[in-house]
């Protein structure tokens, strides 16, 4: 497996506070490592293409993490200025119609 970009290495909290609205307890039997890992590929790739694209992570970057129910989830996070130059990035690949799928 590839160094993870961005999304830590010391497992789902990622060095994160993970005290807040978000926060849950974790529910015995539940498999939040694999959806955690599942997630972590995705937002790793995601962190290289950001980089590919000029968008240091420190302005933007993905964070795997898992709901309650153990799925893996991408957060993308930054601030508002940086998460709106990555929009028009984005913008500029779609089809007219608000849409490139």
């Amino acid at each position: 497996m590839s160094e993870a970009i961005g999304t830590g290495e010391n497992g789902p909290d990622d060095g994160l506070n993970v005290i807040g609205e978000d926060f849950g307890l974790w529910v015995p039997g539940v498999d939040y490592l694999a959806g955690w890992r599942a997630a972590r590929d995705v937002a790793d790739r995601l962190n290289r293409a950001l980089l590919g694209v000029g968008v240091e992570l420190s302005e933007a970057r993905a964070i795997a993490s898992t709901n309650d129910d153990g799925c893996g989830v991408v957060r993308l996070v930054g601030p508002p200025g940086a998460m709106d130059r990555l929009a028009g990035l984005l913008e500029a690949h779609t089809d007219g119609d608000g849409g490139a799928w």
